[in-house]
């Protein structure tokens, strides 16, 4: 299993840029942004390249209904992105009919970002089903190892309908350890739990109680333990649940580290 490390959109080039080159000195394959309203993820993608060249950069993920292919593709050229390092994750964020919208704009992705793997966000089976057959990678998010397990089968089953080999499978796991943990995974999860019909039908699925899905521990160990029970996932990323600073993010991108 590979492992890359994630964090939130928007943060600080000071902040960015000694966390990435962080992350390269760890072993983390790739490192991970995602996009929201305020910020946009690659931007922050390109502060990660800047100062280590040699990592996979990701997005996880765009949501189509805010930006459109061609606004994604020109951000890309507008900052420089290698393609040939990028995975684009893509989501239908509020869309009405969401697994008609993301297979439909499919082509005009391919058609305005030749070249960059292009990775579907899928939480349900359906939309699993459309990674594995027509995607580059599936993205997971806010799942337990078992859900995971089962949703891997499904991007599977797509994939072998299509004649084609499964994409590789990545998925956000919210990492926070030490003493405070608990209530960062709480109040991340707290967020979502609600956020549109898609994370609420999600987490009814999943029928967990609120605030222990992901990682919340004590010590790495621990953390480490937790992480390795993830083998659904070709590539898990880390996603810090920490203060936005080069100290805080860099503790749980050690404790966290692949090893």
């Amino acid at each position: 299993m590979a492992r890359g490390f994630g964090v939130a959109a928007g943060l600080d080039p000071d902040v960015a840029r000694p966390l990435a080159a962080r992350c390269a000195e760890l072993g983390y394959d790739s490192i991970w942004s995602n996009d929201h309203p305020g910020a946009k993820g690659l931007e922050t993608l390109a502060e990660f390249a800047a100062a280590a060249p040699e990592l996979d950069l990701g997005v996880a993920v765009i949501a189509l209904d805010r930006q459109s292919p061609a606004e994604i593709a020109a951000d890309v050229e507008r900052l420089g992105l290698d393609r040939s390092k990028l995975w684009l994750g893509v989501g239908a964020g509020f869309s009405e009919k969401p697994l008609t919208r993301m297979r439909e704009t499919l082509p005009e992705l391919r058609e305005a970002l030749p070249g960059v793997r292009l990775v579907l966000a899928a939480m349900g089976p359906k939309m699993c089903a459309l990674a594995g057959a027509e995607f580059d990678g599936a993205f997971f998010n806010w799942m337990t190892p078992e859900f995971a397990a089962r949703a891997r089968g499904q991007v599977e089953s797509g994939a072998k309908e299509a004649g084609r080999e499964t994409p590789p499978v990545f998925g956000y796991v919210r990492t926070a350890v030490g003493p405070d943990a608990a209530e960062r995974l709480a109040k991340e999860e707290s967020f979502y739990r609600d956020l549109h019909a898609g994370y609420r039908n999600h987490f009814d699925r999943l029928a967990e109680p609120e605030g222990t899905v992901g990682v919340a521990t004590a010590t790495p160990d621990e953390a480490q333990k937790r992480l390795n029970a993830y083998t659904a996932l070709d590539t898990l990323v880390v996603r810090g649940l920490a203060s936005a600073s080069v100290d805080a993010m860099g503790a749980v991108a050690t404790a966290a580290a692949p090893g």
